[in-house]
């Protein structure tokens, strides 16, 4: 059965997306393809709001999370993580099985990350990188990045600053030129509202000189390499022509709802839902900290979220279980992507008659 997806990816696509990976498939080195990237990447610069370049890879979030931080660290430097999750502690996972000498500093769960707490566990260390993850989907956090990176780039203006904004991207307001962030990262399947497979990438002069440093920086996501082809609107390897062919429609979609418009909708429909957990159960992530793209909420009425979510599967709607340690303990709606205010107030109706909430 057809089920609407409220899961903080993948996302609900809408028929025209899946239609448009149905066009005519075209040859990567044709003039066709370098046509096709050229239309999209300025798109994507606007949605970023930065002259930047943006990288298309054909792959998850998780491997461009390894390819930028294995090019952010120099031989005999170090890498701080910042972990407030399960996702941000990834990163950390990540740089140690590929050997760069990491560090991590931890917040509570529910928590997000103050500037000075970053600034100062910098100071602890010879770093040449920072990890910061704008938006934690485990625990419904959204750190405040650019309060962040002006104070890192303040007191450490040479350390790289990479962002996972996997589950924000085109969701949230992210201005990588003025926030001056080195890498910030985000795959097709949550905001974008596309199906999976791609990740978007913006990469800084600081982060080209930086990789240029780095031996043994990697072969599929050399900044370096993926640049020279990027200036020839190509890809050094086969790109995911369907899919690029979906974003680009997106995109104009994207762009004709109105970039302010967007972060708009996606706040009005986070903000339905939090109130909705305040009334009937209590909300995972502190009130500063709160995610316009995922609302993770205590399950205090102890249900069972597996059977809550069969009965939604029968209305045609799925939500998701906690995270790791946290099935179970709590569950979480998404509200990103082509979404709406009406399709959430739906949601909570649905949820409301099932559990017989008041």
């Amino acid at each position: 059965m057809y089920k609407k997806l409220f899961i903080p990816g993948p996302t609900h696509v809408r028929e025209e997306i899946l239609q448009a990976q149905t066009a005519p498939m075209i040859g990567h080195r044709a003039r066709e393809y370098s046509d096709l990237q050229g239309r999209v990447t300025p798109k994507l610069q606007q949605l970023l709001y930065t002259q930047q370049p943006v990288f298309i890879y054909a792959s998850s979030g998780t491997g461009v999370m390894e390819g930028s931080i294995r090019q952010a660290v120099r031989p005999g430097k170090r890498a701080l993580v910042t972990v407030c999750g399960a996702f941000s502690k990834r990163w950390f996972e990540i740089a140690v099985g590929n050997g760069i000498p990491t560090d991590k500093v931890e917040v509570e769960w529910g928590l997000g990350f103050r500037p000075e707490q970053v600034v100062e566990a910098l100071g602890q260390g010879d770093y040449d990188a920072v990890t910061i993850t704008l938006n934690e989907t485990s625990t419904g956090v959204q750190n405040p990045v650019a309060e962040i990176a002006a104070a890192v780039r303040a007191a450490y203006p040479d350390v790289v600053i990479l962002v996972d904004a996997v589950s924000s991207m085109a969701g949230v307001k992210i201005e990588f030129d003025a926030w001056d962030i080195d890498c910030v990262l985000a795959s097709s399947q949550k905001c974008f509202a596309l199906p999976p497979g791609l990740t978007m990438a913006a990469v800084s002069e600081r982060m080209f000189k930086r990789a240029g440093e780095v031996p043994g920086r990697g072969y599929y996501f050399d900044f370096l390499d993926m640049l020279k082809y990027y200036k020839k609107n190509q890809t050094p390897a086969t790109p995911a022509i369907s899919l690029i062919q979906a974003l680009d429609k997106q995109m104009d979609d994207i762009l004709a709802e109105g970039l302010e418009n967007r972060w708009a909708r996606h706040l009005e429909m986070a903000h339905l839902v939090q109130a909705w957990g305040r009334k009937y159960w209590k909300l995972f992530a502190a009130e500063e900290f709160l995610s316009p793209t995922v609302t993770t909420m205590v399950n205090t009425r102890g249900i069972v979220v597996g059977d809550l979510n069969k009965a939604l599967a029968e209305r045609g709607a799925m939500i998701s279980n906690g995270y790791g340690d946290l099935k179970e303990k709590t569950f979480r709606i998404a509200t990103m992507g082509d979404l709406t205010v009406a399709d959430v107030r739906w949601l909570l109706g649905e949820i409301d008659d099932i559990l017989g909430l008041e």
